[in-house]
């Protein structure tokens, strides 16, 4: 058998050149509000064509413009830059606010995660409803996790890609501080007594975060 029988691909498609595949991953980012995987654009583009370098070089090319090709979890999209969020603050407020309870149960889940509904509980020192985990999951900003192997094996919770998107995240370590939360409004100012400013202290940070939540009025 010849070599031309063993691959009948390589002599009937040819891939496009790089620059055209560049193009056709700029097309498909810019037509799709939600993120999409590299094997996503593969499957879009013609045989042949590699996403993953027509991403790198669309990615440098859009440095320091207007929107920039972000990679959000294990997907990307083209995005309006950070420093310029600030103009299009009528396009994204949101209509429906999330209450004090939804606001400290989404930033327990987000630094914790993956964590159990008791978990969440004991950090805030109060129940957690089922309307306020039923609203977070509605609104596609945390999903369920794995079981955990103990006993009852209680569901975990974790963050959506939704939740990093909408939050301008490439992944839940590139959240911010306590002081970015307390001057944002979604914690207390006042910190307590000998706590410190990392969220990732292990133990120390998790006594922290649970002092400063209130309970719900």
């Amino acid at each position: 058998m010849s070599d031309a029988s063993q691959h009948p691909e390589e002599s009937l498609f040819e891939a496009p050149p790089m620059g055209e595949q560049e193009r056709m991953v700029e097309a498909i980012l810019f037509a799709t509000a939600e993120p999409l995987s590299v094997a996503e654009l593969n499957a879009r583009m013609p045989h042949g064509c590699d996403a993953a370098e027509a991403l790198a070089l669309l990615r440098k090319r859009y440095q320091g413009r207007g929107v920039q090709v972000c990679k959000i979890g294990d997907a990307w999209a083209i995005r309006t830059a950070p420093d310029l969020g600030f103009l299009m603050r009528k396009e994204t407020v949101e209509t429906r606010k999330l209450s004090r309870a939804a606001i400290e149960t989404l930033a327990i889940i987000a630094y914790h995660q993956p964590v159990t509904r008791a978990e969440i509980e004991e950090i805030r020192g109060v129940s957690v409803s089922r309307g306020t985990v039923d609203q977070l999951i509605e609104l596609e900003w945390i999903r369920f996790g794995r079981r955990r192997m103990t006993p009852g094996r209680p569901v975990t919770y974790v963050v959506t890609q939704g939740f990093l998107d909408h939050f301008g995240l490439e992944s839940a370590r590139d959240l911010p501080g306590l002081k970015e939360l307390r001057a944002a409004g979604l914690l207390e100012n006042r910190p307590p007594p000998g706590t410190m400013d990392d969220p990732d202290d292990g133990e120390a940070g998790q006594d922290d975060q649970g002092d400063m939540f209130e309970d719900e009025s």
